[in-house]
């Protein structure tokens, strides 16, 4: 019997309970498929001694490795993404909640603010302005925009403090 016949009979024989096998690991039918395929494909390319008394093992063995090659990959996915995206979805979740929330609390607290104040923070947070530059467009002295722009940061600092 050539390699292929043997692994084209144990294939139509034993490839549900394979999928079956690999799906109780993976907890996904269609990787546990793919990976089913996967084996058979890499033992029909491969220059392997393969007979009827070792292919059971050898199967089951390649099986087994390709699921924790697939949580090897599922872990390196997720550490990737926690790296990157800074948390899990709960994490992403709650940080959606609470940056409204002190938006909500920055604006009320710059309502608060006298118009020339609230422009000058405005002018150096947001808009990354140095005090000669806002002094210069607002055509106020240097000091009064630096005076104001402590104050307003002083407020803006215990308004957060109580927020946060």
């Amino acid at each position: 019997m050539s390699k292929e016949q043997l692994l084209s009979d144990y294939y139509t024989q034993h490839r549900e309970g394979l999928v079956r096998y690999l799906t109780v690991l993976t907890a996904d039918a269609e990787q546990a498929q793919d990976m089913v395929q996967d084996v058979f494909l890499r033992l029909l390319s491969g220059s392997q001694l393969i007979t009827p008394q070792t292919l059971p093992a050898l199967v089951h063995t390649m099986a087994r490795h390709a699921a924790s090659d697939y949580y090897r990959r599922r872990h390196v996915i997720e550490t990737y993404e926690h790296t990157v995206r800074g948390g899990s979805v709960v994490d992403d979740c709650a940080s959606i909640v609470s940056v409204r929330l002190l938006t909500e609390c920055i604006e009320h607290s710059l309502a608060r603010l006298s118009e020339d104040s609230r422009r000058i923070y405005r002018l150096h947070i947001y808009d990354g302005m140095k005090v000669s530059e806002i002094a210069k467009n607002l055509l106020l002295p240097y000091k009064q925009v630096e005076n104001r722009l402590g104050q307003a940061r002083k407020y803006m600092r215990q308004q957060l403090r109580a927020c946060v």
